[in-house]
């Protein structure tokens, strides 16, 4: 993935690396360059970048003979930017703000066409006591009954159980929350946001026996969680 975009790059990177994906990360096209290798499988590709533009990569890399897939990953969505995107060689336009799961539905189907193995995604449940949350179907319940969640409330959710038993510090929660269309998350906004889902998960929101709080260190899952 080629980003310049911190925001987006870190929320694309974790999604993706849910989904199966590997990702090699370049913030500009030098160092594109330096990672674009022979088993590479697809390339998401930024247009607008600080030493240069999607379409000059697009270019040196389909005039190299390369025929790995292309996707561009840009918030120019004006009728004359895919046109040039796609005549230039690209498989694929995706505008921003990026929706992950079209996202890799798009590189499901380019890869499917080029005849590679695709990640498909994936429908996981995981359980622990009471709580179960259904990552496919994005529904979480509470002893057998589904209770409402913001998209961050659910993401903090999911987070804490994947992770269980690891303790996860504020700086690598607040990293992992930022969304897909790179909306800044503060620490504020975490406290607020952890005492909302303690409210909604727990039997006493002041005395959690699932989301505790690792004094000087963050915060972790404290029941045992079957995937």
């Amino acid at each position: 993935m080629v980003e310049d975009d911190r925001a987006v790059a870190l929320a694309v990177i974790y999604s993706l690396k849910k989904e199966g994906f590997n990702i090699e990360h370049a913030i500009n096209l030098k160092v594109a360059r330096t990672l674009i290798k022979d088993d590479i499988d697809i390339i998401l590709l930024d247009l607008m970048l600080p030493d240069g533009d999607g379409y000059e990569l697009c270019s040196e890399i389909r005039e190299s003979g390369s025929n790995v897939p292309i996707i561009f990953m840009t918030a120019c969505d004006e009728e004359a930017n895919i046109v040039t995107g796609l005549d230039l060689g690209a498989d694929d336009y995706v505008t921003k703000p990026v929706k992950i799961k079209e996202l890799v539905s798009r590189i499901n189907a380019v890869l499917r066409r080029k005849g590679k193995e695709v990640k498909e995604i994936e429908i996981s449940i995981m359980k622990s006591e009471n709580i179960e949350l259904d990552k496919g179907a994005h529904i979480v319940k509470n002893h057998g009954e589904d209770i409402y969640l913001t998209l961050n409330e659910f993401k903090l959710l999911q987070m804490f159980m994947e992770n269980y038993p690891n303790v996860l510090t504020r700086n690598i929660i607040l990293e992992k929350l930022w969304d897909a269309e790179g909306n800044f998350i503060d620490d504020n906004a975490l406290s607020v946001y952890i005492k909302r889902l303690r409210e909604k998960i727990e039997k006493d929101s002041k005395n959690p026996q699932f989301i505790v709080t690792v004094r000087g260190v963050g915060y972790k899952w404290n029941t045992k969680v079957v995937k």
